[in-house]
């Protein structure tokens, strides 16, 4: 049989903090547990992991057990809750473990009233992607995420699906002229919009230096998992708040936040959480602000705008395309999946954070995306409490970008988009369908959870050339 053999990646996905005991923890298995098979490995390691206390006097674990015992580093760090909240997850057994166990460490912080982790979920920083936590008056920055207010934005035109085939490469070039992609994308001649002139620009201090640089980046889009696409919906039955008939439309679709605005906000408020809230090592990515404090309150008014900064990046998109056109949208839907709201549950104000989760409120529309081969879908919420009222936000990763990377080639996905009629225009390796789980999958695990009131088909797809 041969020799077990573990790398640091493997331990950082299923959790482990990036420091000395990723180390010690190899060494253990690979000296006391050779013979085992990696599946066996990570298993024992994640069980470690989730319940350290229960490993601390075994003779060879105790090593890795003892450096994930929770120490305070001083009399004024927080302790987590002993036991934790239970919370639902849907669809776990396509949730990786790493996922899971940030999420057990989410429900026992303090402040945390309820958890639910969406079956497109995997491994984030702090709160997982596709994790939803809601808290008593305070707010964690890294539980909305880098990206704040990261959003869908679909507009549904009154045009015959047929438009898309036969006028592919004006598509192609109307979106190469209206949309820039990249971290540092920004426009020369930017566009005009009223969020540019809110009061927060000047009240926050650490905005004040940020607004030309909005300004310049309104309109914009990301790298990454960022695209605007053509496609055509395909609406089988008319519901009274799409409020467009059956048939097949001509539809743009985008997915991108609140760009080099969101990022600042984010990194900055981080850091002022982690140094007001002292939290054991697993849990300090989720430092979180009251919002009855002056820290607290800054974040909540920058998110804010971070989030209206976003919508107004998608609006000037969707703008630009629909006055092309020469004609106005017959609906549009729109949400954030990377945000956090006041919103009543069990009768009590909650501050509600989905990272990578859509709001899925009763009788609210959202957007869930599949992958620039697979469908997407518009989306009607049933308020399901057991999942905080939300919903997936996508099909969810099942490679990591350099998994996807090392994994997959340009022929494979190449071959693959020929199949679905799909033209790229930028976009790499990292980003390939096959990266992301079956959004199918996905969706029948969330039928709880949303009701499917349109599908779209993406057929022209722009995004950054990385």
């Amino acid at each position: 049989m041969a020799k077990l053999k573990l790398q640091g990646k493997d331990l950082r996905k299923i959790g482990y903090p990036e420091d000395k005991v990723i180390g010690i923890a190899i060494d253990v298995m690979q000296k006391n547990y050779k013979h085992s098979t990696s599946e066996e490995a990570l298993e024992l390691l994640s069980n470690i992991l989730a319940n350290p206390e229960e490993y601390i006097n075994d003779a060879v674990l105790n090593k890795i057990a003892d450096c994930l015992v929770e120490k305070p580093e001083s009399e004024n760090e927080i302790a987590l809750k002993p036991t934790q909240e239970s919370y639902a997850a849907f669809g776990p057994e396509n949730i990786e473990i790493g996922a899971t166990n940030q999420m057990d460490i989410a429900v026992r912080l303090p402040v945390a009233i309820a958890g639910a982790l969406m079956p497109d979920a995997h491994l984030g920083y702090g709160l997982p992607i596709g994790g939803v936590l809601a808290t008593e008056n305070a707010i964690i920055p890294y539980g909305v995420g880098v990206d704040i207010g990261c959003r869908m934005c679909l507009s549904i035109f009154d045009m015959p699906a047929a438009y898309v085939a036969d006028n592919k490469a004006s598509l192609i070039r109307l979106l190469n002229e209206k949309t820039l992609f990249g971290s540092g994308a920004a426009f020369r001649d930017p566009s005009e919009h009223k969020v540019l002139d809110r009061q927060e620009f000047h009240d926050i201090a650490l905005l004040r230096n940020l607004q030309q640089k909005a300004k310049r980046q309104l309109g914009t889009s990301g790298s990454g998992n960022h695209f605007v696409e053509f496609g055509i919906v395909e609406i089988k039955e008319a519901d009274k708040d799409l409020n467009v008939p059956a048939g097949e439309y001509i539809a743009l679709l985008s997915h991108s936040g609140s760009r080099g605005l969101g990022a600042t906000i984010a990194n900055h408020y981080t850091k002022v959480a982690m140094n007001m809230c002292k939290l054991p090592k697993e849990a300090k990515h989720l430092a979180w602000l009251n919002l009855d404090t002056q820290e607290g309150m800054e974040y909540w008014l920058a998110m804010n705008l971070a989030g209206d900064y976003a919508s107004a990046c998608h609006h000037t998109i969707h703008k630009k395309i629909a006055g092309y056109f020469k004609t106005q949208p017959l609906a549009m839907v729109e949400n954030h999946h990377n945000f956090a709201w006041k919103e009543i549950l069990n009768g009590k104000e909650v501050i509600v954070h989905r990272k990578g989760a859509t709001p899925a409120n009763q009788g609210e529309l959202g957007i869930i995306p599949g992958s620039m081969a697979s469908p997407g879908f518009v989306v009607k919420g049933k308020g399901s409490v057991s999942a905080i009222n939300s919903a997936a936000h996508g099909a969810g990763r099942k490679m990591s970008r350099t998994q996807a990377k090392n994994t997959l080639n340009h022929k494979m996905l190449q071959d693959l988009l020929d199949q679905k009629g799909v033209t790229l225009v930028g976009g790499g390796i990292d980003e390939a369908p096959q990266a992301y789980k079956d959004i199918q999958g996905v969706m029948n695990a969330q039928s709880d959870l949303v009701d499917i009131i349109a599908t779209f088909h993406p057929k022209v797809v722009k995004m950054d050339a990385n």
